[in-house]
């Protein structure tokens, strides 16, 4: 990897490559802890609603005030310093902007946001993943057109699912299973806001002085984020999906190549070449030592007996036929890390990570029985989660996509545990979130 060499010969040539950020909260924070310490980089212009709260975060993690206080992104592309608005259009649209760094969360407005920066000729690393789950393929599609890069976002478990496979396939090994580590029992799909904390780990008092939010954790929690990770992975990597959900088997490290082999071998899946989720926790609730429920894993098979015999003579842990053998990283570092896809569209054009066809979806899915005249929440809330399905099985059924799922009125009664779809709700058809998921189900749909 030659990225950071690279790096500092723009440095040198005084030549940065700037940066827009969109969203200045924890992953942003994190990112922008980093900053200071690349070279041949410059983030000229930060768009966040609430510009007092992105400099307070800036604050936070070290910038001098000095370095935020440009009267204009035009200043600011002048003297290297950084401007910081709640205008987001004027950051998208400026001429001196290179890598537009979306991190807001919100999978609405970040699918806006993304189109706006293609139509303007911005790379766009995509942080808020919720939204490449349900329309990736098609954001993909729309930034070539533009002769644009769009990425996923290294640090973020999916881009660095996507780079063990392709450090696979590339060295010639066939990928039975990618994935990440989580913890997970299969209540925790109806948690809300009100029960996180308990079932994740912390006290309230905990995650009061963190400032953590709940909603947010919640996703994470209840499956939802598991599954949109797993939908975004699967459609960069052509990898299946379980036709009805992850199955969360649990595992420690040294027993992910035992359970991610084909059902007929003695694992989980149904068959190889699929994305799985690994569970911390025994099905009791036990804590499995040496877990990867922070972490990224690949297991690839040995085709031939010598390859197989390479694996023993280097002491790969594989399972008992000694042909599955899984590489790991148990843990990753989230905003800490977006640095490598800021450099690697820029300077290499690039993705880190990117959907090429819609093999997979994330479909809303009642926690509780729903009455007619609710509101859905979204990922996270109080009314539902996340499932992972294939494509073409969400396609068929009309399923809600989970990042479409928010602020919108329910028509008919939902039975817990089943999957919403469209004729379920009165949904607003004039956001472009709205039309590029339509307009994606019609052109990606097998």
């Amino acid at each position: 990897m030659n990225l950071h060499t690279k790096l500092q010969h723009r440095a040198a040539q005084n030549k940065p490559i700037r940066i827009g950020l969109i969203g200045a909260g924890k992953f942003g924070s994190m990112y922008l802890a980093q900053v200071p310490r690349t070279p041949g980089v410059h983030l000229a212009g930060i768009a966040d609603l609430s510009p007092d709260a992105a400099r307070a975060n800036l604050a936070r993690v070290g910038w001098a005030r000095e370095r935020t206080m440009a009267s204009s992104l035009d200043d600011a592309v002048k003297q290297g310093s950084t401007f910081v608005s709640d205008d987001w259009r004027a950051l998208v649209s400026h001429p001196a902007i290179d890598v537009i760094v979306e991190c807001t969360g919100n999978p609405i407005a970040a699918v806006e946001h993304c189109l706006a920066a293609f139509d303007h000729g911005k790379h766009v690393v995509n942080v808020t993943v919720e939204a490449d789950a349900f329309c990736g393929p098609l954001l993909a599609r729309k930034a070539a057109e533009k002769n644009v890069v769009y990425s996923m976002a290294f640090g973020d478990q999916p881009a660095l699912i996507c780079d063990l496979v392709d450090w696979a396939r590339t060295c010639g090994f066939p990928v039975v299973a990618a994935g990440r580590g989580h913890k997970w029992l299969p209540h925790f799909a109806q948690s809300t806001p009100d029960t996180v904390w308990g079932y994740y780990g912390l006290t309230p008092e905990q995650a009061a002085r963190g400032g953590l939010n709940p909603k947010m954790f919640n996703s994470f929690l209840d499956g939802s984020k598991p599954s949109i990770e797993s939908t975004a992975v699967s459609n960069a990597t052509a990898l299946a999906v379980p036709s009805n959900g992850l199955l969360y088997p649990p595992a420690s490290v040294e027993d992910i190549p035992f359970v991610t082999r084909p059902k007929s071998e003695g694992g989980v899946l149904e068959k190889k070449g699929m994305v799985e989720v690994i569970s911390s926790l025994e099905a009791d609730g036990r804590k499995i030592p040496y877990d990867i429920r922070m972490g990224v894993w690949v297991t690839v098979e040995a085709e031939t007996d010598y390859i197989k015999n390479c694996f023993e003579e280097y002491n790969a842990h594989t399972d008992p036929s000694g042909r599955y053998f899984t590489l790991y990283k148990r843990w990753h570092l989230i905003g800490l890390e977006v640095g490598v896809s800021v450099a690697s569209v820029a300077l290499r054009g690039e993705p880190t990570g990117v959907a090429t066809a819609w093999d997979a979806d994330v479909v809303a899915t009642a926690k509780r029985d729903l009455r007619p005249g609710e509101t859905l929440d979204g990922e996270g809330g109080y009314t539902v989660w996340g499932k992972l399905l294939p494509a073409n099985k969400s396609a068929a059924m009309g399923g809600l996509p989970l990042g479409l799922a928010h602020d919108v009125k329910l028509v008919r009664a939902v039975a817990q545990g089943q999957s919403l779809t469209w004729d379920d709700v009165v949904i607003d058809t004039t956001t472009h979130a709205y039309r590029i998921r339509r307009e994606m189900e019609l052109l990606f749909a097998k």
